[in-house]
């Protein structure tokens, strides 16, 4: 099926066309253009964030040098540097947001279970967090952060079973992290991992009401009455677990339910945690691992910088942003989907440094993932894969 095509073609078949037509319908993405589609605004950004560009320009000349290789790309016609910025600042960023969720929704059934998880969970567990990325502000004047310091924050919920995001939302960096929570729509039992930063009663409060779980880490002021305490393990890390009630004015106020306070030694880094959870059934050695998960959402900030480059932003309105943002999404979730279906035992980190040098390989990916599988693949203190001797 894939034999004599591109490997970045090949990533670029998992799409369905007739899907993402709709929401560039829906948005008049392509009203009065005659050759530059938004499919090739998508094929152009999308090579870009695959190969690590660097810029815009950075992106037009790696094309321009495979001018012969365009066509067999899905690009019929050349590109230029200023008919991509235009297309990025003026064509509606929710064609690329929408479309993303359409590939988070094909996604998450091919990978649950696939994570490797520390806790078994019929559950889905979500990690909640938020990443800044600074900016120039005399460029980004409408994303206000500091006094001389522009930035724009990402909200996002991971699905940690299958650490694909299930939804972003961007703000200026001046919103609270917080401030996320009025957004989401809660899904009745699944877990909601989140820092202490999160811990806003009234917004807590709002989750379990919606039959939602979420397991969060205390502040060191937290103000409480223990009702019960139930016997631990104290040789598995464990100190306590306790059912208790708020006793703070407003804290009780928001929250008048009981809550379970777990607090868990962690001997290897010599630190203590303490976290509230409104799920009591579950034991209490697995509410403290369960929180461990929330680092996949940082892991996931992590590869998103450096690999699907959103760290330096190729356009300066908001729009071109969110386009560049959404756009990595797409990119991203369209590997896991390959990764996923190939049942390729390669981390999403590895594939895409794979993909980064590969791009215009005429290999079956499967062939050339499972080619690098019976390899030894070395590890520089650089993380980056020794493949160049395949």
């Amino acid at each position: 099926m894939n034999q004599g095509k591109y490997i970045f073609a090949q990533l670029m078949s998992l799409i369905n066309h007739k899907e993402f037509t709709s929401y560039v319908d829906k948005y008049r993405g392509n009203y009065r253009v005659r050759n530059f589609s938004c499919w090739h605004q998508f094929l152009c950004m999308s090579f870009g964030q695959l190969t690590n560009r660097e810029s815009l320009r950075d992106t037009v000349v790696c094309l321009q040098a495979h001018e012969n290789k365009l066509y067999h790309l899905g690009l019929t016609n050349g590109v230029k540097k200023s008919t991509l910025a235009d297309a990025n600042e003026n064509r509606d960023w929710r064609i690329y947001a929408e479309f993303a969720q359409v590939l988070i929704k094909q996604a998450r059934p091919l990978c649950q279970g696939d994570g490797e998880m520390s806790i078994e969970l019929d559950n889905v567990v979500y990690a909640l967090d938020a990443t800044t990325i600074e900016l120039c502000l005399e460029v980004f004047w409408w994303a206000k952060f500091r006094k001389h310091k522009a930035a724009v924050k990402l909200h996002t919920l991971l699905d940690v079973k299958c650490e694909i995001p299930c939804f972003i939302h961007i703000t200026d960096g001046t919103v609270h992290d917080v401030n996320v929570l009025d957004v989401i729509e809660f899904e009745a039992e699944a877990f909601y991992v989140m820092d202490r930063g999160y811990v806003d009663w009234a917004r807590l409060h709002k989750m379990h009401s919606a039959g939602a779980y979420f397991v969060i880490r205390a502040k060191g002021n937290l103000a409480f009455k223990r009702v019960y305490s139930h016997q631990v393990d104290k040789s598995t890390g464990l100190r306590c677990d306790q059912t208790i009630r708020l006793t703070g004015y407003y804290a009780a106020k928001d929250y008048p339910e009981h809550l379970r306070r777990v607090k868990y030694y962690d001997k290897e880094h010599d630190q203590t945690y303490v976290y509230l959870t409104n799920h009591f059934d579950a034991p209490a050695l697995q509410i403290s691992i369960l929180y461990l998960n929330r680092w996949k959402v940082e892991i996931f900030f992590k590869w998103v910088k450096q690999h699907l480059r959103i760290k330096k932003f190729w356009g300066e309105s908001p729009n071109a942003v969110k386009t560049q943002i959404w756009i990595a999404v797409c990119t991203f979730v369209l590997v896991a989907i390959w990764k996923y279906k190939l049942n390729c035992q390669h981390s999403l980190n590895e594939i895409l440094q794979i993909l980064s040098v590969s791009a215009f390989d005429k290999t079956p990916v499967d062939q050339l993932l499972m080619k690098i599988a019976n390899k030894k693949l070395d590890r520089p203190g650089s993380n980056q894969l020794n493949i160049f001797d395949l």
